[in-house]
C-alpha cells in the first residue's frame, strides 16, 4: 500500500466504508499515517485501535454544528465514527468496525475531520 505523504492527500482520498476482507493496518503504517493527523491519538479500546480526538467548542450549539459537518464527511463515505457530543466538547472515534481495528479510510476521515473543524 503507498501511503499518502501529508494531510492534504489524505483529504483527497475520496472515503468508502471499509471492506470486511481488507487488511487491518500494520503498526509502522500506523506509525507512518499518524504523523499527518499528529493530534489525534492511537488509543485501544476493548481490543480495537481507534482513532480519538476531542474538539473543544464554545458552546453546545457549536458542538452539534460541528458535529453535523461529521455527518456530512461520515455519509460520503459510508463510513461512521462514534461520536460523544457535549457542552464544549465532541469526541470523536474513527475505527473500521468491518476489520475490527484501523484501515486507510480512519486516517481519511480523521484528516477531513481536522480540516471541518478548521472551517468552523
Amino acid at each position: 500500500m503507498n501511503l499518502p505523504l501529508s494531510s492534504t492527500e489524505l483529504c483527497a482520498i475520496k472515503g468508502t466504508a471499509t471492506p470486511k476482507n481488507a487488511a487491518r493496518l500494520t503498526p509502522e503504517q500506523i506509525t507512518e499515517l499518524h504523523q499527518h493527523v499528529a493530534s489525534w491519538a492511537v488509543n485501544e479500546v476493548n481490543g480495537t485501535l481507534q482513532l480519538q480526538r476531542e474538539f473543544a467548542s464554545d458552546n453546545f450549539v457549536v458542538a452539534m454544528a460541528f458535529a453535523g459537518k461529521i455527518t456530512d464527511i461520515a455519509e460520503a463515505s459510508d463510513h461512521h465514527p462514534a461520536l460523544l457530543v457535549q457542552y464544549g466538547s465532541v469526541l470523536v472515534s474513527w475505527w473500521s468496525h468491518s476489520i475490527n481495528g484501523l484501515h486507510l479510510n480512519d486516517f481519511v476521515a480523521a484528516a477531513k475531520t481536522d480540516r471541518a473543524f478548521v472551517s468552523l
